[in-house]
């Protein structure tokens, strides 16, 4: 499978913000990463590189479960006119992306 391009829109929470927070900042290397509306929330806007949206939300689950296990990811993923929306590691849908 050829690796595609993704534009990654994501919410994190975490009981441990200090030990998430790099791990968040190595994934938004290529974008945008925020404190979010409560001290233990982060706001992800990020570009990768990956074969699906299923293999990079995990990805990152996986990294910041590694370091803290009570850390929640509401993610979309992005590529083409297709949206791939999770919540951890389970999929809540697909849906064609809204031009803008």
């Amino acid at each position: 499978m050829s690796k595609r391009r993704f534009s990654l829109v994501a919410r994190v929470n975490s009981d441990s913000p200090s030990a998430v927070k790099p791990i968040l900042e190595s994934f938004a290397a290529s974008g945008t990463l925020s404190e979010g509306g409560s001290p233990n929330e982060f706001i992800i806007e990020a570009k990768l590189d990956g074969e699906s949206a299923k293999d990079l939300n995990r990805t990152l689950l996986s990294a910041l479960r590694r370091v803290e296990k009570k850390t929640r990811l509401r993610a979309e993923w992005s590529s083409g006119d297709t949206t791939e929306k999770f919540f951890d590691y389970v999929s809540k849908g697909t849906r064609k992306s809204t031009a803008s």
